[in-house]
């Protein structure tokens, strides 16, 4: 039984830690995944660490990560989805989702990306949200739009050398 600190309908937010590394490991190892953010493609078991290790520091220094996901019914791991750092000055902070390919198209990404959303926009109280995604990445390109997310144009993504399409929302609570 995972400790959850948010919950969706389906879904349970954990944190990630080094005791969680066979779920990056099955996350990040898969490349169907990691085609689509790194040009790396296959990781390795270091290079998938060092993912890891980043969403843990930027738990530590700034209270956010990937969290990892699971199912409620069945503590089944399906991907990742959270909040990192894009532009602290002007408080704005980029939102991402990692789903495992059994999982696709059965509305989680959806589902993780809302309550997000809601966390950010209501628990944390950040004004402003940034995504983008991988240029061959139409499930991702009509999710963002589907949620609310607004194409300011392309941006370089140093992690697969390519232009994303990029969006923004904006919190409408006052």
């Amino acid at each position: 039984m995972n400790n959850y600190f948010i919950q969706s309908e389906r879904l349970g937010f954990s944190k990630w830690s080094e005791e969680k590394f066979p779920f990056a490991q099955k996350l990040w190892g898969n490349l169907s995944v990691t085609k689509l953010i790194d040009s790396r493609g296959q990781l390795s078991k270091a290079q998938i660490l060092e993912k890891l290790k980043y969403e843990i520091n930027n738990q530590e220094k700034f209270g956010l990560q990937y969290f990892p996901i699971f199912l409620l019914e069945n503590d089944q791991f399906i991907g990742c989805c959270g909040l990192k750092p894009y532009d602290i000055k002007n408080g704005i902070y980029e939102v991402g989702f990692h789903i495992l390919p059994n999982h696709w198209r059965r509305g989680f990404g959806k589902e993780a990306a809302e309550r997000i959303i809601k966390f950010a926009f209501n628990q944390l109280n950040i004004k402003e949200l940034f995504a983008g995604h991988h240029p061959n990445n139409k499930g991702s390109e009509k999710l963002l739009e589907k949620l609310g997310f607004k194409y300011i144009g392309d941006q370089f993504y140093e992690p697969t050398g390519l232009n994303h399409p990029s969006y923004k929302i904006r919190c409408k609570i006052n």
